[in-house]
């Protein structure tokens, strides 16, 4: 097997490319200057594909002492990043992440214009179980939705104010550029149903690019595709296109930022990448040094990134109350069968979610099958959330909901747990319904969005759509495990009738 090119992950002594060592040695170093004993133990950490879970809420708990320790992890992990992946050439040489600030690209990019043929969407209206909801209906599920601790107030708000804007939708004066084109959560298409003018980037694969164009033409906007090797001419059609079009971040940083730098600004940098397994962790730190490099070079880039529901986050006070009454709250039949399942379980089953009064509390919704590579990857993109709001720049990252995408319905777990899931009071959305509620939270950020807030913790936690995750009687991942096995039977079920 050839060696990868691009980012990679540091080699041993030994040749081997350990993604557990790197992901074990970041969390320390993130850890280090807050709290010591927790970067020992990150260290110390014999089985870090199963025993990471803990070090990752220990990097939230670490940063509440004040908002500078939150700054501080995130800024020590991401240097630590810089200090540990590869950039391997061609030849075999390799430099170290931050090269990437700096190195000439090799070659350029031609940009080609689709401009879409249809008419824009003159309102907000969100898909929702075979509805389209807009004005009054909306409104009554964005307080359904709250009534029922799926979203976060300030969600509510965030999408009412989206609505009684609708000039608003197409973004004006802004170029939205979307890693991450062909995401299925992404924000492409939706832009550019409203008129949006978006910037696609995303690996040269036909197939990606066949459904991404077939949007564009159908939609109101404009969307610039990016094409290696293209010599000044006439424009290829859709079918040549396909065929051309597309780059793989992870060795092409140098000639993106370059492409972008060169663009009618202001721009919004908007990170929906994702790959799997260890992949992840290297389109996660190319993406983050192509953010780095494109801020420096100009100065009116804002980011935009979504959020996985399945993390560590800090709550909000009202967030452990709604949680306390639901848990008070249980129905006679949970709360003769919650304490034999704790028993038997060891602790780990049907476990209340919060101590009470906590101010903030602590959401651990980490699942353990999406192992230490995604939870990483997620964690870069919120330190650079962090850090770059800190530093002064336009940021917008929404925790997004549970939602049945491709990804999650391949892994038999995740699926079963995502069925299973009602029955404890998590909503799963369908894609459409995400993708549109998470692109009118960013339209509202880039227009109404106010200043960082005083913690960390409080940005993140503004206008999240968790699915109920936050607000649930009991702890997460103690609740998701009799989720998945009731969605096991309940899809036996279902396939034997």
């Amino acid at each position: 097997m050839s060696e990868p090119s691009g980012v990679v992950f540091p080699a041993s002594a030994d040749g081997r490319r350990s993604t557990s060592a790197l992901g074990r040695a970041v969390v320390a170093e993130a850890l280090s200057r807050v709290d010591p004993a927790g970067a020992r133990g990150a260290e110390q950490e014999a089985n870090w594909r199963s025993g990471y879970l803990a070090h990752f809420r220990r990097l939230i708990e670490a940063g509440l002492a004040s908002g500078q320790a939150a700054v501080s992890v995130a800024r020590d992990g991401l240097e630590s990043l810089y200090r540990r992946m590869r950039v391997a050439g061609p030849g075999g040489e390799e430099t170290g992440l931050e090269a990437l600030f700096s190195a000439p690209a090799h070659g350029s990019l031609a940009t080609v214009t689709v401009t879409g043929g249809g008419v824009a969407e003159g309102s907000l209206s969100v898909p929702y179980r075979g509805e389209r909801l807009q004005g009054d209906a909306l409104l009554r599920r964005l307080e359904a939705w709250v009534s029922a601790g799926v979203i976060e107030p300030s969600c509510a708000d965030a999408v009412r104010t989206v609505a009684a804007h609708p000039d608003w939708l197409a973004v004006p004066g802004r170029t939205v550029v979307v890693l991450g084109a062909g995401a299925e959560i992404g924000p492409l298409p939706v832009l550019l149903g409203w008129g949006a003018r978006v910037i696609g980037v995303d690996l040269p694969r036909p197939a990606i690019w066949q459904r991404v164009l077939e949007v564009a033409r159908r939609s109101a906007g404009t969307l610039l595709v990016p094409v290696a090797g293209r010599d000044a001419g006439p424009a290829p059609g859709d079918e040549a296109l396909v065929q051309c079009a597309g780059l793989d971040l992870t060795g092409q940083v140098p000639m993106v930022a370059d492409w972008l730098a060169a663009m009618e600004g202001p721009l919004v940098l908007g990170n929906y990448v994702y790959a799997d397994g260890a992949d992840n962790v290297r389109v996660a730190s190319a993406v983050d040094a192509l953010t780095v490099r494109l801020q420096a070079s100009r100065r009116d880039v804002g980011l935009a990134l979504l959020a996985t529901p399945t993390d560590v986050f800090a709550v909000p006070a009202d967030a452990v109350a709604q949680s306390a009454r639901a848990y008070a709250a249980r129905s006679p039949a949970a709360r003769l069968g919650g304490g034999p399942l704790r028993a038997l379980s060891g602790g780990r089953l049907l476990r209340r979610a919060y101590p009470p009064g906590a101010d903030p509390g602590i959401c651990d919704s980490l699942i353990p099958q999406q192992g230490p590579n995604y939870a990483l990857a997620k964690r870069v993109q919120r330190w650079r959330a962090t850090v770059a709001r800190h530093d002064g720049a336009a940021v917008s990252m929404n925790v997004a909901p549970p939602t049945r995408t491709r990804s999650v319905t391949k892994n038999r777990a995740l699926a079963a747990a995502y069925i299973g899931a009602p029955r404890f009071g998590v909503e799963v959305f369908e894609p459409a319904t995400t993708t549109t509620l998470m692109a009118a939270l960013l339209v509202h950020d880039l227009h109404a969005r106010g200043p960082a807030q005083a913690h960390p913790w409080q940005d993140e936690a503004q206008a999240a759509a968790h699915g109920g995750l936050w607000r649930i009687a009991y702890a997460p991942r103690s609740a998701l495990g009799l989720a998945a096995l009731m969605g096991y039977r309940a899809s036996r079920g279902s396939a034997g009738s």
